[in-house]
């Protein structure tokens, strides 16, 4: 008899809340022409983006063709080089409310965006200028061997674990195991990686500041 959870997986071990590998296309392609919009709107060219992001003229384009899902610290690079909000991104009717403001989003209605290593729900979208960036994320990656190096960025995070487990590989520490309940607060400059060590892909609720 097949375990309702699992009823919910897709087959590449995916729950079915976080949308198929065709939604997470549709998802890479919406980001690629909100940036591309953006880009317009701030009269930049390709190489002009490049320049002030650090980000590769080649890369840019194929973000903005959905070919490539980039990683946070690539999008970091790129809000912060371009001068705009994450969630520019992501959402393009987002609120710019400066006093009293509130976001819910409910169960399934995040923006999804997947790399390599990790697919996130990137939940509050509505929201620009937010001081931290939420996130449900399901850990993909199984080995440090997944990773083109450390990823590392300015800012902090704080990640609690939801269901699985995770191990996190941290540069200046020894690896740690965290246990749904369990969480961890480090610093995003110091090197990071985030494995899942259980049969079925662990879940997390991310939160990025900085």
């Amino acid at each position: 008899m097949t375990h309702p959870s699992r009823a919910l997986q897709h087959a590449d071990g995916i729950p079915a809340k976080f949308g198929t590998p065709q939604t997470a296309s549709d998802n890479r392609a919406d980001l690629g022409r909100n940036l591309k919009r953006i880009r317009a709107r701030l009269d930049m060219t390709l190489e002009d983006a490049s320049q002030c992001t650090g980000v590769a003229r080649s890369t840019f384009s194929k973000i903005e063709n959905g070919q490539m899902s980039p990683t946070y610290d690539v999008l970091q690079k790129i809000t912060a080089g371009m001068k705009i909000d994450i969630a520019e991104l992501f959402d393009a009717t987002r609120a710019d409310a400066p006093l009293g403001r509130r976001s819910i989003t409910r169960r399934g209605e995040g923006k999804d965006h997947a790399t390599g290593t990790y697919r996130y729900e990137m939940l509050a979208t509505d929201l620009s200028h937010k001081r931290m960036l939420p996130l449900r994320a399901i850990i993909c990656a199984r080995s440090l061997d997944d990773f083109d190096g450390w990823v590392r960025h300015d800012g902090e995070e704080f990640v609690s674990v939801l269901s699985g487990q995770v191990e996190v590989h941290t540069e200046f520490y020894s690896p740690a195991v965290l246990e749904a309940g369990d969480s961890m607060y480090f610093d995003s400059r110091m090197g990071h990686a985030l494995l899942s060590l259980s049969k079925e892909d662990a879940e997390v609720i991310w939160v990025c500041v900085g």
